[in-house]
Protein backbone atom coordinates (compact mmCIF):
# COMPACT_ATOMS: atom_id res chain seq x y z
CA UNK A 1 0.00 0.00 0.00
CA UNK A 2 3.03 2.21 0.66
CA UNK A 3 4.08 2.94 -3.19
CA UNK A 4 0.07 3.69 -3.81
CA UNK A 5 0.32 6.36 -1.36
CA UNK A 6 3.09 7.35 -2.58
CA UNK A 7 1.93 7.83 -6.07
CA UNK A 8 -1.10 10.08 -4.50
CA UNK A 9 0.68 12.47 -2.75
CA UNK A 10 2.35 14.42 -5.09
CA UNK A 11 -0.92 14.33 -7.01
CA UNK A 12 -2.29 16.00 -3.73
CA UNK A 13 0.35 18.26 -3.17
CA UNK A 14 0.02 19.85 -6.70
CA UNK A 15 -4.19 19.84 -6.60
CA UNK A 16 -3.67 22.14 -3.97
CA UNK A 17 -2.03 24.78 -5.99
CA UNK A 18 -3.76 24.13 -9.13
CA UNK A 19 -7.26 22.53 -9.67
CA UNK A 20 -6.01 20.47 -12.59
CA UNK A 21 -7.83 17.38 -14.52
CA UNK A 22 -5.44 14.55 -14.64
CA UNK A 23 -5.90 14.43 -18.88
CA UNK A 24 -4.98 18.29 -18.60
CA UNK A 25 -1.73 17.36 -16.80
CA UNK A 26 0.68 16.42 -20.06
CA UNK A 27 -0.43 19.81 -21.86
CA UNK A 28 -0.53 21.83 -18.69
CA UNK A 29 2.74 20.96 -18.09
CA UNK A 30 4.83 20.99 -21.29
CA UNK A 31 3.06 24.78 -21.20
CA UNK A 32 4.96 24.99 -18.08
CA UNK A 33 7.97 24.09 -19.61
CA UNK A 34 8.00 26.22 -22.54
CA UNK A 35 7.17 29.31 -21.19
CA UNK A 36 9.95 28.87 -18.85
CA UNK A 37 12.68 28.72 -21.72
CA UNK A 38 10.52 31.60 -23.67
CA UNK A 39 10.97 34.12 -20.53
CA UNK A 40 14.29 32.67 -20.05
CA UNK A 41 15.84 33.77 -23.04
CA UNK A 42 14.15 36.85 -22.93
CA UNK A 43 14.94 37.53 -19.23
CA UNK A 44 19.05 37.09 -20.07
CA UNK A 45 18.25 40.36 -22.61
CA UNK A 46 16.56 42.32 -20.81
CA UNK A 47 18.69 44.18 -17.83
CA UNK A 48 21.09 44.78 -21.08
CA UNK A 49 18.62 46.54 -23.46
CA UNK A 50 17.73 48.76 -20.24
CA UNK A 51 21.58 49.59 -19.94
CA UNK A 52 20.97 50.64 -23.41
CA UNK A 53 17.83 53.39 -22.60
CA UNK A 54 19.71 54.15 -19.67
CA UNK A 55 23.54 54.86 -21.98
CA UNK A 56 21.83 56.56 -24.77
CA UNK A 57 19.40 59.16 -22.30
CA UNK A 58 15.63 59.92 -21.72
CA UNK A 59 15.87 62.25 -24.08
CA UNK A 60 16.31 59.55 -26.76
CA UNK A 61 13.60 57.11 -25.65
CA UNK A 62 10.90 58.63 -27.67
CA UNK A 63 12.28 57.98 -31.12
CA UNK A 64 13.93 54.54 -29.88
CA UNK A 65 9.65 53.91 -29.67
CA UNK A 66 8.77 55.19 -32.55
CA UNK A 67 11.29 52.86 -34.03
CA UNK A 68 9.77 50.03 -32.67
CA UNK A 69 6.69 50.94 -33.56
CA UNK A 70 7.36 50.81 -37.02
CA UNK A 71 9.25 47.76 -36.46
CA UNK A 72 6.23 46.17 -35.28
CA UNK A 73 3.78 47.72 -37.78
CA UNK A 74 6.40 45.95 -40.37
CA UNK A 75 6.60 42.34 -38.68
CA UNK A 76 2.70 41.96 -38.31
CA UNK A 77 2.01 40.92 -41.56
CA UNK A 78 4.95 38.99 -41.84
CA UNK A 79 4.22 36.87 -38.95
CA UNK A 80 0.25 37.20 -40.01
CA UNK A 81 1.45 35.35 -43.54
CA UNK A 82 3.00 32.52 -41.78
CA UNK A 83 -0.42 31.99 -39.90
CA UNK A 84 -1.96 32.12 -43.53
CA UNK A 85 0.13 29.64 -45.20
CA UNK A 86 1.32 26.98 -42.21
CA UNK A 87 0.08 24.93 -39.51
CA UNK A 88 0.24 25.96 -36.17
CA UNK A 89 2.75 23.49 -35.56
CA UNK A 90 4.93 24.77 -38.02
CA UNK A 91 4.72 29.11 -37.84
CA UNK A 92 5.28 29.10 -33.77
CA UNK A 93 8.67 27.11 -33.86
CA UNK A 94 9.42 29.17 -36.83
CA UNK A 95 8.70 32.51 -35.71
CA UNK A 96 11.21 31.12 -32.27
CA UNK A 97 13.90 29.85 -34.76
CA UNK A 98 13.93 33.23 -37.01
CA UNK A 99 14.71 35.34 -33.47
CA UNK A 100 17.25 33.40 -32.19
CA UNK A 101 19.39 33.32 -36.30
CA UNK A 102 18.98 36.95 -35.65
CA UNK A 103 20.56 37.00 -32.30
CA UNK A 104 23.39 35.43 -33.66
CA UNK A 105 23.91 38.16 -36.37
CA UNK A 106 23.72 40.71 -33.54
CA UNK A 107 26.32 38.46 -31.98
CA UNK A 108 28.64 38.48 -34.82
CA UNK A 109 28.31 41.96 -35.68
CA UNK A 110 28.55 43.33 -32.06
CA UNK A 111 31.78 41.03 -31.74
CA UNK A 112 33.26 42.56 -35.00
CA UNK A 113 32.17 46.37 -34.10
CA UNK A 114 34.16 46.30 -30.59
CA UNK A 115 31.18 44.13 -28.01
CA UNK A 116 28.41 46.44 -26.19
CA UNK A 117 30.67 49.28 -24.64
CA UNK A 118 30.81 52.95 -25.23
CA UNK A 119 33.47 52.06 -28.42
CA UNK A 120 31.22 50.74 -30.42
CA UNK A 121 29.07 53.06 -32.93
CA UNK A 122 25.86 54.34 -31.34
CA UNK A 123 23.74 52.78 -34.22
CA UNK A 124 24.41 49.31 -32.96
CA UNK A 125 22.90 50.08 -29.95
CA UNK A 126 19.80 51.88 -31.47
CA UNK A 127 18.92 48.91 -33.35
CA UNK A 128 19.44 46.45 -31.10
CA UNK A 129 17.15 48.12 -28.29
CA UNK A 130 14.50 48.61 -31.53
CA UNK A 131 14.93 44.71 -32.13
CA UNK A 132 14.58 43.35 -28.46
CA UNK A 133 11.69 45.86 -27.99
CA UNK A 134 9.89 43.72 -30.87
CA UNK A 135 11.76 40.29 -30.14
CA UNK A 136 10.40 40.39 -26.43
CA UNK A 137 6.75 40.73 -27.63
CA UNK A 138 6.24 38.22 -30.44
CA UNK A 139 7.86 35.86 -28.43
CA UNK A 140 5.19 36.37 -25.74
CA UNK A 141 2.22 36.68 -27.74
CA UNK A 142 2.65 33.68 -29.70
CA UNK A 143 3.37 31.77 -26.74
CA UNK A 144 -0.17 33.16 -25.01
CA UNK A 145 -1.74 32.70 -28.94
CA UNK A 146 -0.97 29.17 -28.49
CA UNK A 147 -2.38 28.85 -25.06
CA UNK A 148 -5.59 30.35 -25.92
CA UNK A 149 -5.62 28.00 -29.11
CA UNK A 150 -5.17 24.87 -26.66
CA UNK A 151 -7.42 25.74 -23.86
CA UNK A 152 -11.05 26.66 -23.58
CA UNK A 153 -12.33 29.82 -21.23
CA UNK A 154 -13.11 27.35 -18.49
CA UNK A 155 -9.57 26.14 -18.31
CA UNK A 156 -7.86 28.97 -18.62
CA UNK A 157 -9.51 30.59 -15.33
CA UNK A 158 -7.87 27.36 -13.61
CA UNK A 159 -4.40 26.70 -15.05
CA UNK A 160 -3.13 29.90 -17.06
CA UNK A 161 -1.76 31.07 -13.19
CA UNK A 162 0.10 28.19 -13.00
CA UNK A 163 1.56 27.83 -16.15
CA UNK A 164 2.22 31.61 -15.53
CA UNK A 165 4.62 29.64 -12.72
CA UNK A 166 6.74 28.64 -15.54
CA UNK A 167 7.39 31.62 -17.48
CA UNK A 168 8.45 33.36 -13.89
CA UNK A 169 10.68 30.76 -12.88
CA UNK A 170 12.21 31.42 -16.23
CA UNK A 171 12.43 34.95 -16.16
CA UNK A 172 13.74 34.29 -12.55
CA UNK A 173 16.51 32.03 -13.85
CA UNK A 174 17.05 34.51 -16.58
CA UNK A 175 17.53 38.00 -14.79
CA UNK A 176 19.85 36.00 -12.17
CA UNK A 177 21.81 34.47 -15.11
CA UNK A 178 22.57 38.01 -16.11
CA UNK A 179 23.59 39.30 -12.59
CA UNK A 180 26.00 36.54 -11.73
CA UNK A 181 27.39 36.38 -15.78
CA UNK A 182 27.31 39.96 -16.70
CA UNK A 183 30.77 40.81 -15.14
CA UNK A 184 31.91 37.24 -16.03
CA UNK A 185 31.63 36.66 -19.54
CA UNK A 186 29.95 39.85 -20.50
CA UNK A 187 26.98 41.08 -21.85
CA UNK A 188 27.73 40.24 -25.47
CA UNK A 189 28.35 35.97 -24.50
CA UNK A 190 24.79 36.08 -23.20
CA UNK A 191 23.01 36.64 -26.44
CA UNK A 192 24.58 33.22 -27.26
CA UNK A 193 22.72 31.74 -24.09
CA UNK A 194 19.65 33.57 -25.26
CA UNK A 195 19.94 31.77 -28.70
CA UNK A 196 19.77 28.13 -26.84
CA UNK A 197 17.15 28.47 -24.18
CA UNK A 198 14.93 30.02 -27.62
CA UNK A 199 15.83 26.76 -29.37
CA UNK A 200 14.53 24.61 -26.21
CA UNK A 201 11.32 26.27 -26.86
CA UNK A 202 10.91 25.89 -30.55
CA UNK A 203 11.61 22.13 -30.29
CA UNK A 204 8.92 21.86 -27.20
CA UNK A 205 6.25 22.95 -29.66
CA UNK A 206 6.71 19.86 -31.78
CA UNK A 207 6.69 17.96 -29.04
CA UNK A 208 3.42 19.43 -27.79
CA UNK A 209 1.41 16.58 -26.53
CA UNK A 210 -2.61 16.64 -27.26
CA UNK A 211 -4.47 19.44 -26.27
CA UNK A 212 -7.05 18.81 -23.49
CA UNK A 213 -10.87 19.25 -24.25
CA UNK A 214 -14.03 18.86 -22.54
CA UNK A 215 -16.27 16.08 -23.76
CA UNK A 216 -18.36 18.66 -26.20
CA UNK A 217 -15.89 21.49 -27.74
CA UNK A 218 -16.75 23.87 -31.06
CA UNK A 219 -13.38 24.34 -32.31
CA UNK A 220 -10.71 22.00 -33.91
CA UNK A 221 -8.24 21.25 -31.76
CA UNK A 222 -5.04 22.36 -32.42
CA UNK A 223 -2.92 18.95 -31.60
CA UNK A 224 -3.59 17.51 -34.65
CA UNK A 225 -0.46 18.26 -37.15
CA UNK A 226 -2.77 17.65 -40.28
CA UNK A 227 -4.58 20.28 -39.53
CA UNK A 228 -4.85 22.37 -42.43
CA UNK A 229 -3.18 26.03 -42.00
CA UNK A 230 -6.10 28.74 -40.16
CA UNK A 231 -5.91 30.92 -43.70
CA UNK A 232 -7.75 34.19 -44.42
CA UNK A 233 -6.35 37.59 -44.97
CA UNK A 234 -2.97 38.96 -43.54
CA UNK A 235 -4.67 41.74 -42.70
CA UNK A 236 -7.80 40.15 -40.60
CA UNK A 237 -6.35 41.16 -37.49
CA UNK A 238 -6.90 44.97 -38.12
CA UNK A 239 -9.65 44.51 -39.43
CA UNK A 240 -11.04 42.57 -36.77
CA UNK A 241 -9.92 44.98 -33.93
CA UNK A 242 -11.87 48.04 -36.14
CA UNK A 243 -15.19 45.87 -36.53
CA UNK A 244 -15.43 44.31 -32.69
CA UNK A 245 -15.87 46.29 -29.44
CA UNK A 246 -14.79 43.72 -27.62
CA UNK A 247 -11.26 43.26 -29.32
CA UNK A 248 -11.28 47.16 -29.49
CA UNK A 249 -11.70 47.10 -25.83
CA UNK A 250 -8.92 44.89 -24.99
CA UNK A 251 -6.49 46.88 -27.49
CA UNK A 252 -7.84 50.20 -25.19
CA UNK A 253 -6.99 48.37 -22.00
CA UNK A 254 -3.68 47.19 -23.48
CA UNK A 255 -2.99 50.46 -24.22
CA UNK A 256 -3.77 52.51 -20.95
CA UNK A 257 -1.66 50.02 -18.94
CA UNK A 258 0.97 50.59 -21.82
CA UNK A 259 1.02 54.02 -21.01
CA UNK A 260 1.07 53.59 -17.30
CA UNK A 261 4.65 51.63 -17.28
CA UNK A 262 5.98 53.52 -20.13
CA UNK A 263 5.55 56.47 -18.07
CA UNK A 264 7.15 54.59 -14.88
CA UNK A 265 10.25 53.34 -17.35
CA UNK A 266 10.79 57.09 -18.43
CA UNK A 267 10.43 57.90 -14.43
CA UNK A 268 13.08 54.63 -13.23
CA UNK A 269 15.51 56.04 -16.38
CA UNK A 270 15.59 59.42 -14.88
CA UNK A 271 15.84 58.55 -11.18
CA UNK A 272 18.55 55.32 -11.97
CA UNK A 273 20.72 57.87 -14.08
CA UNK A 274 20.79 60.49 -11.59
CA UNK A 275 21.06 57.89 -8.90
CA UNK A 276 23.49 55.59 -9.97
CA UNK A 277 26.83 56.58 -11.74
CA UNK A 278 28.77 53.34 -12.31
CA UNK A 279 27.25 51.11 -15.65
CA UNK A 280 28.12 48.00 -13.93
CA UNK A 281 26.07 48.91 -10.79
CA UNK A 282 23.44 50.38 -12.85
CA UNK A 283 23.24 46.20 -15.02
CA UNK A 284 23.16 44.72 -11.79
CA UNK A 285 20.76 46.97 -9.81
CA UNK A 286 18.38 46.76 -12.86
CA UNK A 287 18.76 42.38 -12.92
CA UNK A 288 18.28 42.70 -8.59
CA UNK A 289 15.03 44.15 -9.39
CA UNK A 290 14.20 42.02 -11.90
CA UNK A 291 14.97 39.20 -9.35
CA UNK A 292 12.62 41.04 -7.02
CA UNK A 293 9.81 41.25 -9.16
CA UNK A 294 9.77 37.74 -10.57
CA UNK A 295 9.96 36.41 -7.09
CA UNK A 296 6.90 38.20 -6.31
CA UNK A 297 5.45 36.79 -9.00
CA UNK A 298 5.84 33.00 -8.65
CA UNK A 299 4.53 33.28 -5.47
CA UNK A 300 1.57 35.17 -6.40
CA UNK A 301 0.84 32.41 -9.23
CA UNK A 302 1.24 29.60 -7.26
CA UNK A 303 -0.93 30.79 -3.89
CA UNK A 304 -3.17 33.46 -5.22
CA UNK A 305 -4.22 34.10 -9.32
CA UNK A 306 -5.98 30.71 -10.24
CA UNK A 307 -8.13 31.32 -6.37
CA UNK A 308 -8.66 35.29 -7.39
CA UNK A 309 -10.22 34.85 -10.44
CA UNK A 310 -12.41 32.41 -9.08
CA UNK A 311 -13.30 34.17 -5.83
CA UNK A 312 -13.83 37.74 -7.31
CA UNK A 313 -14.07 37.35 -10.97
CA UNK A 314 -12.36 37.91 -13.88
CA UNK A 315 -13.90 41.72 -13.73
CA UNK A 316 -12.48 42.43 -10.27
CA UNK A 317 -9.21 40.96 -10.97
CA UNK A 318 -8.69 43.21 -14.29
CA UNK A 319 -9.25 45.75 -12.01
CA UNK A 320 -6.72 45.49 -9.63
CA UNK A 321 -3.60 46.69 -11.16
CA UNK A 322 -5.39 50.31 -11.78
CA UNK A 323 -6.25 50.66 -8.76
CA UNK A 324 -2.61 49.84 -7.25
CA UNK A 325 -1.28 51.83 -10.55
CA UNK A 326 -3.29 55.20 -9.31
CA UNK A 327 -1.92 54.39 -6.25
CA UNK A 328 1.67 53.90 -6.73
CA UNK A 329 2.04 57.35 -8.91
CA UNK A 330 0.48 59.37 -6.36
CA UNK A 331 2.91 57.85 -4.20
CA UNK A 332 5.77 58.25 -6.67
CA UNK A 333 4.33 61.71 -7.28
CA UNK A 334 4.76 62.63 -3.66
CA UNK A 335 8.23 61.15 -3.24
CA UNK A 336 10.52 60.74 -6.71
CA UNK A 337 13.07 58.85 -5.21
CA UNK A 338 14.85 55.63 -5.80
CA UNK A 339 13.33 53.98 -2.97
CA UNK A 340 9.95 54.49 -3.93
CA UNK A 341 10.50 53.89 -7.62
CA UNK A 342 11.76 50.30 -6.52
CA UNK A 343 9.28 49.42 -4.46
CA UNK A 344 6.22 51.08 -6.84
CA UNK A 345 8.14 48.91 -9.81
CA UNK A 346 8.61 45.49 -8.13
CA UNK A 347 4.49 45.73 -6.59
CA UNK A 348 3.33 47.21 -9.73
CA UNK A 349 5.49 44.47 -12.51
CA UNK A 350 4.40 41.65 -9.53
CA UNK A 351 1.23 42.32 -9.89
CA UNK A 352 1.14 42.46 -13.22
CA UNK A 353 3.14 39.30 -14.36
CA UNK A 354 1.16 37.31 -11.35
CA UNK A 355 -2.26 38.54 -11.93
CA UNK A 356 -3.38 40.73 -14.63
CA UNK A 357 -1.34 39.20 -17.57
CA UNK A 358 -3.14 35.29 -16.87
CA UNK A 359 -6.28 37.40 -16.46
CA UNK A 360 -6.10 39.38 -19.71
CA UNK A 361 -5.22 36.00 -21.64
CA UNK A 362 -8.07 34.37 -20.54
CA UNK A 363 -10.07 37.26 -22.36
CA UNK A 364 -8.92 35.61 -25.50
CA UNK A 365 -10.30 32.33 -24.77
CA UNK A 366 -13.60 33.35 -26.86
CA UNK A 367 -12.64 34.96 -29.83
CA UNK A 368 -12.34 32.73 -32.79
CA UNK A 369 -9.38 31.18 -33.77
CA UNK A 370 -8.15 33.61 -36.84
CA UNK A 371 -8.58 36.05 -34.14
CA UNK A 372 -6.25 34.41 -31.17
CA UNK A 373 -2.74 34.63 -33.71
CA UNK A 374 -3.76 37.51 -35.70
CA UNK A 375 -5.99 39.95 -33.76
CA UNK A 376 -4.16 39.12 -30.64
CA UNK A 377 -0.76 39.59 -31.95
CA UNK A 378 -1.77 42.84 -33.75
CA UNK A 379 -2.87 44.06 -30.13
CA UNK A 380 -0.28 43.02 -28.24
CA UNK A 381 2.76 44.26 -30.47
CA UNK A 382 1.46 46.79 -32.57
CA UNK A 383 -0.73 48.21 -31.06
CA UNK A 384 1.01 48.06 -27.11
CA UNK A 385 3.84 49.89 -29.14
CA UNK A 386 1.64 52.46 -30.18
CA UNK A 387 0.97 53.33 -26.58
CA UNK A 388 4.04 53.31 -26.28
CA UNK A 389 4.12 56.02 -28.56
CA UNK A 390 1.71 58.18 -27.23
CA UNK A 391 2.83 58.17 -23.60
CA UNK A 392 6.37 58.38 -24.80
CA UNK A 393 5.70 61.68 -26.56
CA UNK A 394 3.39 62.76 -23.55
CA UNK A 395 5.69 62.27 -21.21
CA UNK A 396 8.43 64.70 -23.53
CA UNK A 397 5.19 67.14 -23.54
CA UNK A 398 5.01 67.15 -19.35
CA UNK A 399 8.70 67.56 -19.31
CA UNK A 400 9.28 70.45 -21.91
CA UNK A 401 6.54 72.28 -19.56
CA UNK A 402 8.37 72.07 -16.77
CA UNK A 403 6.24 68.84 -14.69
CA UNK A 404 9.10 66.96 -13.74
CA UNK A 405 8.85 63.46 -12.42
CA UNK A 406 6.94 64.09 -9.71
CA UNK A 407 4.33 66.38 -12.14
CA UNK A 408 4.13 63.62 -14.55
CA UNK A 409 3.40 60.99 -11.93
CA UNK A 410 0.62 62.74 -10.67
CA UNK A 411 -0.92 63.30 -14.69
CA UNK A 412 -0.47 59.28 -15.03
CA UNK A 413 -3.16 58.56 -12.42
CA UNK A 414 -6.12 59.61 -14.82
CA UNK A 415 -5.19 56.91 -17.34
CA UNK A 416 -5.35 54.62 -14.58
CA UNK A 417 -8.90 55.30 -13.40
CA UNK A 418 -10.18 55.40 -17.16
CA UNK A 419 -8.49 51.66 -17.24
CA UNK A 420 -9.99 50.61 -14.03
CA UNK A 421 -13.14 51.25 -15.99
CA UNK A 422 -12.64 49.47 -18.81
CA UNK A 423 -11.13 46.22 -16.99
CA UNK A 424 -14.32 46.12 -15.49
CA UNK A 425 -16.07 45.84 -18.68
CA UNK A 426 -13.73 44.00 -20.42
CA UNK A 427 -14.18 41.32 -17.36
CA UNK A 428 -17.97 41.28 -17.64
CA UNK A 429 -18.10 40.95 -21.46
CA UNK A 430 -16.11 38.11 -21.09
CA UNK A 431 -17.93 36.00 -18.91
CA UNK A 432 -21.29 36.70 -21.18
CA UNK A 433 -19.50 35.47 -24.15
CA UNK A 434 -17.74 32.43 -22.72
CA UNK A 435 -21.52 31.73 -21.18
CA UNK A 436 -23.19 31.85 -24.74
CA UNK A 437 -20.28 29.51 -26.05
CA UNK A 438 -21.00 27.14 -23.11
CA UNK A 439 -24.38 27.17 -24.81
CA UNK A 440 -23.70 26.85 -28.05
CA UNK A 441 -21.45 23.75 -27.31
CA UNK A 442 -24.11 21.97 -25.40
CA UNK A 443 -27.33 23.17 -27.62
CA UNK A 444 -25.65 23.74 -30.99
CA UNK A 445 -22.73 21.25 -31.70
CA UNK A 446 -19.71 22.22 -33.56
CA UNK A 447 -19.69 25.89 -34.03
CA UNK A 448 -19.88 27.84 -37.92
CA UNK A 449 -17.39 30.54 -39.27
CA UNK A 450 -20.43 32.81 -38.75
CA UNK A 451 -20.80 31.92 -35.44
CA UNK A 452 -16.85 32.47 -34.53
CA UNK A 453 -17.25 36.01 -36.01
CA UNK A 454 -20.56 36.49 -34.03
CA UNK A 455 -18.83 35.54 -30.80
CA UNK A 456 -15.95 37.99 -32.01
CA UNK A 457 -17.81 40.83 -32.47
CA UNK A 458 -21.11 41.09 -30.28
Amino acid sequence: MQPDRGGREPASLLGRVVDVRPNELPAMWASFAFFFFVLCSWFVLRPIRDLVAVTTGVTRLPWLFGGTLVATLIANPLFSSLVVRFRVRRFVPATYQFFAANLLVFFFVMRAMGGMGTGSPAWVGIVFYIWTSVFNLFITSVFWCFMADVFRSEQAKRLFGFIGVGGTLGAIVGSGLTAILASRIGPLNLLLVSVVLLEVASVMVFRFPAAPRPAMTIDAPTEDSSAPPIGGSIWAGITSVMRSRYLAGIAGFLVLYTIGSTFLYFEQTEIVRSSVQDTAARTSMLAWIELAVQTLTVLTQIFLTGRLIRWIGLALTLALLPAMTALGFAALGMAPLLSTLVVFMVIRRGTNFGITNPAMEVLFTVVKREDKYKAKSFIETFVYRAGDQIAAWTFAIFAAIGLGASGSAFAAIPFAVVWLVLGLWLGRRQAQLAAAEARDSRGNGPRTPADGALVATR
